[in-house]
């Protein structure tokens, strides 16, 4: 598939007390499953953090913000900059049920937009999504505008929501799972029982 995925790992994770990427689920790190997933499915996997050293065991192309301390925009922002690529996934590190059927799905539905974001259970999901690597200048301006707010980039953008009937066509995917993240330490607790039992 020509088209990158770039797992964003910048948070503070203050609300669950640690790293959440290097938490293990199974006797792997979340960042690792998610890698794990992806790596098959596109040509380049990027990892934007600031901490390069807690993931060298990784072995994947690192990158630091260019605006450290701006959220996620600055992450996309880093991600797109580097990428070889003109599709490119976008995944938060505290998503332990990663799809790569999915994210190749929402490469398909790229076509001519900038992002595909999908929209499930009327909330929208930006951290697992796909941007094209053309809008990050317009990322670069929303955060020197200090407009850091996902969907105030979003309103910029030509933009295609996908929702759950879009996604769900051929597939029996449980997608409260694929999207469910993980915040607090009772998340954790709920990702490693559902991990066991499947």
């Amino acid at each position: 598939m020509k088209a990158a995925a770039i797992i964003l790992s910048g948070g503070k994770s203050s609300r669950m007390g640690t790293n959440k990427a290097l938490l293990k689920i199974n006797e792997k790190t979340n960042i690792e499953r998610i890698a794990d997933t992806l790596k098959p499915l596109f040509d380049d996997i990027i990892l934007v953090t600031n901490n390069p050293e807690s993931y060298e065991f990784l072995g994947l192309k690192m990158i630091k913000d260019y605006y450290p301390g701006m959220g996620p925009l600055a992450g996309v922002h880093a991600g797109l900059t580097h990428s070889d690529y003109d599709v490119n996934f976008i995944v938060a590190c505290d998503m332990p049920f990663v799809s790569g059927e999915l994210a190749q799905a929402l490469v398909r539905f790229c076509g001519e937009y900038d992002a595909v974001i999908p929209v499930i259970d009327g909330k929208q999901h930006p951290l697992f999504a796909v941007f094209k690597k053309e809008i990050a200048g317009k990322v670069a301006e929303s955060i020197e505008e200090g407009t850091l707010r996902m969907k105030h980039l979003l309103d910029r953008l030509q933009v295609l929501y996908v929702t759950e009937r879009d996604l769900q066509s051929n597939s029996l995917l449980d997608l409260d799972k694929v999207f469910f993240n993980m915040n607090h330490p009772n998340e954790y607790e709920d990702a490693k029982k559902w991990a066991e039992a499947d």
